[in-house]
């Protein structure tokens, strides 16, 4: 396996004076890619549970068959060869070494923006997104609307080093990124947030508020909890019972159990890929808030290389410090230092938002679908986040 750690050989004292940028290239050992290969072939059968469906987790048909996708036809090498067109990069801050895609456009007045990824994703997220973001008018969009895209890796994930200590939050990783685009010499940008990017993004706005220009949240923010629900309207009663039932309301809960012990599964994680792939499986099954399959709202390739990476880079404990660090589960709060703009208003509730954010954009009509929209509907996310950056850059 890539050892993340074992690349970074400077003291903890260079690595702080350290402001070097860095080219870097996906290059994964082959030997790797054997190993991984025949993990997959030696696969130890598993029996199907009683029960319908999902209702015990991933049915050992969908696995068998994704396992022997990934084993025998799944390419790599060629989904590798294509996150390398993105141009990539290293540096230090804070001690820590952080992996980047920095993506300039070729339309003059293109607006800086930086995408901050979630769990368990990785910069893949944004893989569908990015040209239509740094060239609008090729994928049929208003060319003024163009960006420059910066995507940094969260410490602890894929290719950016792992948290050396204790004591992380939405708020330092936040300060990563301000002083990232601060050492990419941009000094006015807009930052979007989904999944653990909607805790990140916010903080950017508190730590910059005069180099952020807006911030852009996929969905999260005014989400009603128990303690709402006195002043809530019928209408928004039903939305929220709608909210409360939900796969990923209700699924496996990843936040009581990496904040438990994530070493214990992440030995699991680590050692089998089918343990790997069923663990992403169910999160990602559960994440998804269409009516259709998984395979049929985010591309297999595409599932799959995000997989690949956390395999690759065995970044399936180190990249669950979010939640170990954490105290317990609560919404976004966002911010009110600059505007705000959303993707998906609904189930959350505008005023209830608006209590820790100026809402400038808060459409209530956008296609939905799975929780990682940009993966579903790039195409609608892209015109949407330019939609409300126009009325903010």
């Amino acid at each position: 396996m890539v050892s993340i750690v074992g690349q970074v050989t400077a003291t903890h004292e260079e690595r702080s004076m350290s402001t070097e940028i860095r080219p870097f290239r996906i290059d994964i050992p082959q030997t790797d890619l054997d190993d991984l290969h025949d993990r997959l072939a030696r696969v130890r059968p598993t029996r199907q549970l009683p029960g319908e469906g999902w209702s015990r987790g991933v049915p050992v048909t969908v696995l068998e068959e994704l396992a022997g996708y990934w084993h025998k036809e799944y390419d790599w090498r060629r989904h590798e060869a294509r996150l390398n067109e993105f141009p990539q990069f290293t540096t230090e801050i804070d001690g820590q070494e952080i992996h980047f895609l920095h993506v300039r456009s070729s339309v003059p007045g293109a607006l800086p923006l930086v995408l901050n990824h979630g769990w368990p994703n990785s910069f893949v997220e944004f893989a569908e997104l990015v040209g239509r973001l740094t060239d609008p008018a090729a994928h049929g969009g208003d060319p003024s609307q163009a960006f420059h895209v910066v995507v940094p890796s969260v410490p602890g994930f894929g290719f950016s080093a792992p948290p050396r200590d204790t004591g992380w939050s939405a708020a330092r990783v936040a300060g990563l990124w301000v002083e990232l685009m601060r050492r990419l010499g941009y000094d006015r940008y807009g930052v979007q947030g989904g999944d653990f990017g909607a805790y990140v993004a916010p903080e950017m706005a508190k730590a910059a508020p005069d180099e952020v220009a807006g911030v852009y949240i996929t969905a999260g923010l005014g989400f009603p909890t128990q303690d709402d629900l006195p002043e809530m309207t019928e209408e928004e009663r039903e939305g929220y019972e709608r909210l409360m039932g939900q796969d990923w309301m209700n699924g496996v809960d990843h936040h009581g159990l990496l904040r438990a012990a994530p070493q214990t599964f992440a030995y699991g994680w680590h050692d089998s890929p089918v343990a790997a792939l069923a663990w992403m499986t169910q999160k990602f099954h559960e994440f998804n808030a269409s009516d259709e399959p998984l395979d049929q709202v985010i591309d297999r390739d595409l599932f799959l290389t995000n997989l690949s990476l956390y395999w690759f880079t065995g970044t399936f404990g180190s990249s669950a410090w979010p939640y170990y660090e954490s105290t317990g589960f609560g919404w976004p709060e966002g911010q009110k230092a600059v505007p705000t703009g959303v993707y998906s208003g609904p189930p959350g509730i505008r005023r209830l938002a608006e209590r820790t954010s100026t809402i400038v954009h808060w459409p209530e009509d956008n296609p939905g679908g799975h929780h990682f929209i940009a993966m579903d509907q790039a195409g609608h996310f892209a015109a949407d986040l330019g939609a409300f950056f126009a009325k903010v850059r």
